[in-house]
């Protein structure tokens, strides 16, 4: 309580506080004992803090927090979070957007002093809405590539019951396809934060959604005759549908800022199976998923199924991009009407304001601008989208890497034998037990993120190897040549230099993925001194002319970290490096 509050005024809002967590809780259905938790909670933080802004705002961030600490134990399903009460819901209920609740949450559990793993909690849930937001904003476009513009359909004309079901809509189908999308990345929380994957997985479900479309003859007025992606004789009136699904994977890719490899894997060995698993468990069914006699009941299977998701781990639903809210529940003004094509929206180079000014806060869609090394950055891009600067990373990293094997060349070997003590197999060593450990805790959950796959843990690190052979076999030969042919013998027998370049090559394909697992987490599994990650990076940035203006930029704001707060720890080894100044110098740094 305020000392310049007056006594009666204070407990006049805690009861209006009460009446409104009451109301709220009653819409939510939620029991007794954590209305109380949060109430009490509220009363507490507002006794030490002046809490800006709408009183039922600040009550939904403690009712969420409330409910997020309850556990119900279910039924051969093992425990549910939540009360049974999504996110999504507590913020309709209380009129509160996402970005809002962010920002408000982000206070919350400052005032409140909430553990480490609720904030990790919010980070992640955090980074999952960025990814979805990206991905609905690519979603829009394609799928009006491939299909009917849903805004533009005629109204439905009301029926009775006897008359016969009409067929989905485009509505309907984009709908669907989204739902599926977002139910299928739900079951793989590798891939959920993720946002090259997402995208990939996103191409998938339009891939499959496109193949039935085309495959049911009566479902073919869905598609978009303008798609580049139709066979050849769609358009003839002795068109038949082959026995085998078609596959636009490749047309999307080239048309869509997609990479044809990653989406080919993530296809074959994820979705089509899940897929598979979905009709064997009867939640899909029919020989087509949009005949008229499979369509609405897939739909609602899916809707239900997802539904269920969402309340087991207490996450926020994402269909409500798809909703007639969707710019005030998101946070942002966006506005489907019949006077705004679809199309026009969709094709803008920049998401609106809010959305915008919450992204530019976060390094991992868009690295800030260093303070140093601008003499190695090249000119600026093009302004694109997040999923194609990802992909582009990425597509610049596979062409850097192209026809090159992870294990050194014969120009390295040739190297490595000119020395007095070849260090050849130690290195191999060296870097096998890095590979062994970023694999072990790429794949290992934790509380601040989920294991991924091993599949995607081995492709990381292959492009990280080819990479670091690459880059070493740069840098000896430049070396080799200043120094004139002298031994490299104790240049390479640095095994530090060996791990530190190593990190550097795996950080660079992480950030290439847009992978939720940032910088310092590298150093951290590989424990690996800042300092000495802070060594290499020159040196790589000097030797590898083929990364990206985002690398670059992504390599210099490490840098700027090391040099501004990670280097100065009291373990520090800068502190040995400075008292050791002068009495030995390497010759590459």
């Amino acid at each position: 309580m305020f000392e310049d509050e007056p006594h009666t005024e204070g407990a006049a809002v805690v009861a209006a506080a009460g009446e409104a967590l009451q109301a709220l809780c009653q819409e939510l259905n939620l029991d007794e004992g954590s209305a109380a938790e949060a109430l009490d909670n509220f009363t507490a933080i507002r006794g030490n803090y002046s809490l800006e802004g709408e009183v039922i705002h600040w009550l939904a961030c403690s009712l969420y927090v409330a409910c997020r600490k309850s556990i119900i134990p279910t039924v051969g399903k093992g425990i549910m979070e939540g009360n049974c009460v999504s996110l999504t819901r507590i913020l309709r209920s209380a009129k509160l957007s996402l970005i809002q609740f962010f920002s408000k949450m982000k206070k919350w559990m400052d005032m409140s002093n909430l553990p480490q793993e609720f904030r990790e909690r919010i980070e992640r849930l955090e980074r999952n809405f960025e990814v979805s937001t990206v991905i609905f904003k690519k979603f829009e476009p394609i799928f009006l590539d491939i299909f009917q513009n849903p805004y533009e359909e005629p109204p439905k004309l009301p029926r009775s019951r006897k008359q016969r079901r009409i067929p989905c809509s485009v509505k309907d189908l984009f709908n669907f396809c989204w739902t599926l999308f977002v139910y299928t990345k739900g079951n793989f929380r590798m891939i959920g934060d993720d946002l090259v994957n997402s995208y990939h997985l996103l191409l998938c479900c339009l891939d499959l959604i496109f193949a039935n479309a085309i495959m049911c003859p009566n479902r073919q007025d869905l598609l978009n005759p303008s798609f580049k992606g139709l066979p050849s004789d769609f358009h003839t009136a002795d068109f038949r549908a082959s026995e085998e699904p078609p596959c636009i994977i490749a047309v999307l890719c080239e048309l869509h800022d997609g990479l044809l490899v990653e989406a080919k894997g993530i296809k074959e060995h994820y979705f089509k199976p899940y897929i598979s698993k979905l009709f064997d468990r009867k939640i899909l069914k029919g020989e087509c998923l949009l005949d008229l006699s499979s369509f609405t009941d897939n739909s609602k299977a899916v809707n239900k199924e997802y539904e269920e998701y969402v309340l087991t781990v207490g996450d926020f639903d994402e269909r409500i991009f798809l909703g007639a809210d969707a710019e005030e529940e998101i946070g942002t003004p966006r506005k489907f009407t019949g006077d705004t094509p679809l199309g026009k929206l969709t094709a803008q180079a920049h998401v609106e304001y809010n959305l915008q000014q919450h992204f530019e806060k976060k390094r991992s869609f868009a690295p800030s601008t260093p303070l140093t090394g601008r003499r190695y950055l090249r000119e600026k891009e093009a302004v694109i989208t997040p999923v194609a600067s990802a992909t582009q990373s990425v597509s610049r990293l596979q062409s850097i890497v192209a026809g090159l094997k992870n294990a050194p060349s014969e120009q390295l070997i040739n190297i490595f034998e000119s020395c007095i003590r070849n260090p050849m197999e130690n290195i191999m060593k060296i870097v096998k037990a890095i590979g062994e450990t970023f694999c072990q805790h790429y794949t290992q959950s934790t509380d601040e993120q989920p294991g991924s796959h091993i599949d995607f843990a081995v492709n990381r690190l292959k492009l990280a190897e080819i990479l670091y052979y690459k880059i070493l076999e740069t840098v000896m030969v430049q070396e080799t040549r200043r120094l004139h042919g002298m031994d490299m013998s104790v240049l390479l027998e640095q095994d530090i230099f060996h791990r530190s370049l190593m990190a550097c090559c795996l950080e660079i394909v992480l950030f290439a993925y847009s992978s939720p697992r940032t910088f310092p987490w590298i150093i951290e599994v590989l424990n690996l001194q800042p300092f000495y990650f802070y060594k290499v990076i020159e040196v790589v940035i000097r030797s590898e002319d083929g990364l990206s203006r985002d690398m670059v930029k992504h390599l210099n704001s490490i840098e700027e970290q090391i040099l501004e707060s990670l280097a100065w720890s009291h373990d520090s080894t800068l502190w040995e490096a400075l008292q050791a100044s002068g009495k030995a110098d390497n010759p590459i740094i």
